[in-house]
C-alpha cells in the first residue's frame, strides 16, 4: 500500500498528462485539481519515514516522507489543487485550453515528484519535468513580449538544468551512490557546492539570478503564474536543504554568502518591486524578496549549527507561508481583474497584509520563528535581525504598492465569477489566518512585528503624498538583464560591422553576402524558437536529458 500510494504522487498526473490531449479528452481536464489527492493523503496521514524502493524505474529510484518532504509536499499539494480548479474556470473558452492542461500536470508530476525523491536521478529527473513544461506555462498566451519571457526562461532553465547536473554528478562520484543518505556522508568541495548553488539558486530566484521571474510571471496565465512563485520556486530551497547538508556541523563560508545574497535579495527586489506598474510583476519581484528571507534562514543554518534544527522549523514554515499568501495574490489578481467589486480587493489585502507581517496572520508567525533563534546566537546576529525587521518595511511598501496598482488596473466592468475561480482563492486566502492555530508557536500575536508594519504604511502614505500625479522612477522588468541584452545587441552589432572594417566600403559583394548569411542566421533562430514553443520539443529536450542522466552514472 505505502509503495503503491508513494508512486501514485506524481505516476497520476503524469498519466492524466499522457491522455489530456487525446481527442474527445474533455472530462479528463476536469480531473486535473483531484490528481493531488495521493500527495494531500501522504502528507497529512502518511508516518514520517514512510519509504519504498523501485528497482525498476530509474535506476531504483527510491521514493521517502521525512519533515521537509512533508511540509513541502502539503505546500506543493494544497497549491497545485487550488490553481488546477482555478484553471478550470479561468481557462474555459481558450482554444488552447488542452495544451495548458497538459504543461500544467507535467509540471505537477515533476514538482511532486522531486519533493518525494529520496536520490540523485529521481530528483534530477522531476526537477528537469516541471522546469521544462513550465516553458509551456510561460509562452501559453503568445505574443512578442511573452516569446521573450519565455527565451530568457528557457536560456536560464537550462543553465540551471546543466550547473545542477554536473554538480550532481561530481558528488554522486565521491559518494559512490545515487542516495541522499550517501550523499549526505560524502564531503562536499566548493566547486560541487557551487554548481549546485547555481542551479537551484536560478529556480529559487537568488539574487542575481533573479531575472527569469519579473518576466515569467506577468506572462504566464494567472493559476500558471501562481504555482511558479508560490511552489515551484520552492523547489531549489528544497534542493538546497537536500544536499548542501545543513544537518552537519556548519560551513561559515557558505553560510556567510547565502546571508549577504539572502538580504540583498530581501531589501534590493523590494526596492525594484515598488518601481513597477503591473500588479503582477510586482508580485514577482515580492517572490525575490520573500526568498531572500528564506535563503537568509539557509544561511544562518550553516553559520549557526547549534540552533539548526530551530531555524530549519522556521524556514518551512515561512516556506508553506509564502506559497500559500503568494498563491491567493495571485489567483486574486485574476479575481479582481475580472469583478471589480470592492468586497474582492478586501479579501486580496488579507494574504498581502499576511506577507507584510500582520500580527495573528501566517505571516507574523513565519518572521516571528525565523527571528526566535537568534536571540541566544552571537552578538552579529542581532544585526541580522535588526535587518530582516528592516526588510519587513520594505515587504509591505511592496503589497500596499501591489493593491495600489490592482485599484488602479484592470477591466471596469463586472463578470459572473465561476465558483471554480472563487473557490480555492477564499481558500488560500484564509490560510494566512488558519495557519498560525496550526503551526507550532504560530498562535503567538508577535506584536514586536506591528511597528514595521506601521513604519510601512507611514512610510506608503508620505510618498503617495510626495509623489501624487507623478511617476516613479522606472525599472524595467527584468531589471539587471536588460542592461546585459543591450551589451549583447551592441557586441552583436560590432560583429556584422567587422567585415566592414576589415574589407573596405567597396567590398559591395562581400557585404551583399554578410547580410544574406545574417538574415538566414536571424531566421534559423525564429524557427528554433517556434520549434521550442511545441510541446512535442520540450518531451524530446526532457528525454534527451534523461538519457544523459543514465548514461553518466551508468559509466
Amino acid at each position: 500500500m505505502t509503495a503503491a500510494m508513494l508512486l501514485l504522487v506524481p505516476l497520476l498526473p503524469l498519466a492524466l498528462a499522457a491522455i489530456v490531449m487525446m481527442p474527445g479528452a474533455a472530462a479528463v481536464r476536469r480531473l486535473t485539481p483531484w490528481a493531488v489527492l495521493p500527495g494531500l493523503v501522504v502528507a497529512v496521514w502518511f508516518p514520517e519515514g514512510a519509504q519504498s524502493v523501485y528497482p525498476w524505474l530509474l535506476l531504483g529510484l527510491e521514493l521517502h516522507l521525512d519533515v521537509p518532504g512533508r511540509a513541502f509536499l502539503l505546500l506543493t499539494a494544497l497549491l497545485w489543487g487550488a490553481a488546477g480548479l482555478y484553471a478550470l474556470g479561468y481557462m474555459r473558452g481558450d482554444a488552447r485550453e488542452c495544451r495548458f492542461h497538459l504543461f500544467f500536470l507535467l509540471a505537477m508530476s515533476g514538482n511532486l515528484g522531486l519533493v518525494l525523491a529520496a536520490d540523485a536521478v529521481g530528483f534530477y529527473v522531476f526537477f528537469a519535468l516541471m522546469s521544462l513544461a513550465s516553458y509551456g506555462l510561460v509562452v501559453h498566451a503568445g505574443g512578442a513580449q511573452v516569446r521573450r519571457a519565455g527565451r530568457i526562461y528557457l536560456i536560464l532553465a537550462v543553465l540551471g538544468e546543466v550547473a545542477l547536473f554536473a554538480g550532481l554528478v561530481m558528488h554522486v562520484s565521491v559518494a559512490g551512490g545515487v542516495h541522499f543518505a550517501e550523499l549526505a556522508a560524502a564531503p562536499l568541495s566548493p566547486v560541487t557546492a557551487g554548481l549546485l548553488l547555481t542551479g537551484f539558486g536560478i529556480k529559487a530566484g537568488l539574487i542575481p539570478l533573479h531575472v527569469w521571474l519579473p518576466l515569467a510571471h506577468p506572462a504566464a496565465p494567472t493559476p500558471a503564474s501562481a504555482v511558479l512563485s508560490g511552489a515551484m520556486i520552492k523547489a531549489g530551497l528544497l534542493g538546497l536543504l537536500r544536499l548542501l547538508q545543513v544537518e552537519g556541523p556548519g560551513w561559515p563560508e557558505l553560510g556567510a554568502l547565502l546571508l549577504v545574497l539572502g538580504l540583498a535579495g530581501a531589501f534590493l527586489a523590494a526596492l525594484a518591486g515598488v518601481m513597477q506598474q503591473r500588479p503582477k510583476t510586482i508580485l514577482a519581484y515580492s517572490s525575490v524578496s520573500q526568498m531572500g528571507f528564506m535563503m537568509t534562514g539557509v544561511g544562518l543554518i550553516f553559520l549557526l549549527p547549534d540552533a539548526g534544527e530551530a531555524l530549519l522549523v522556521a524556514v518551512l514554515l515561512y516556506a508553506v507561508h509564502h506559497g500559500l499568501a503568494k498563491g491567493a495574490l495571485f489567483l486574486g489578481v485574476g479575481i479582481v481583474e475580472r469583478s471589480r467589486a470592492p468586497w474582492a480587493m478586501a479579501v486580496l489585502a488579507l494574504p498581502a497584509l499576511a506577507l507584510a507581517g500582520l500580527p495573528w496572520t501566517s505571516g507574523a508567525a513565519a518572521k516571528q520563528a525565523l527571528k526566535a533563534p537568534l536571540a541566544e546566537a552571537p552578538a552579529w546576529a542581532g544585526t541580522v535581525e535588526t535587518l530582516l525587521t528592516w526588510a519587513a518595511v520594505g515587504t509591505t511598501l511592496l503589497m500596499v504598492r501591489f493593491l495600489w496598482r490592482m485599484g488602479a488596473s484592470g477591466e471596469q466592468g463586472r463578470s459572473a465569477l465561476p465558483w471554480q475561480m472563487l473557490l480555492p482563492w477564499l481558500a488560500l486566502s484564509s490560510a494566512a489566518l488558519l495557519l498560525p492555530w496550526i503551526a507550532p508557536g504560530g498562535a503567538d500575536p508577535a506584536w514586536s512585528l506591528l511597528w514595521p508594519l506601521g513604519l510601512g504604511l507611514l512610510a506608503a502614505f508620505s510618498a503617495a503624498r510626495v509623489l501624487w500625479g507623478r511617476r516613479l522612477p522606472n525599472v524595467p522588468e527584468g531589471d539587471l538583464l536588460v542592461p546585459l541584452e543591450r551589451a549583447l545587441l551592441a557586441a552583436a552589432a560590432m560583429v556584422r560591422m567587422m567585415p566592414f572594417l576589415w574589407l573596405g566600403y567597396g567590398e559591395a559583394l562581400t557585404r551583399a553576402r554578410f547580410r544574406l548569411v545574417w538574415r538566414r542566421v536571424r531566421h534559423r533562430i525564429a524557427r528554433l524558437e517556434a520549434i521550442l514553443s511545441r510541446w512535442e520539443s520540450v518531451g524530446i529536450l526532457f528525454m534527451m536529458l534523461v538519457v544523459a542522466v543514465f548514461w553518466t552514472l551508468r559509466v
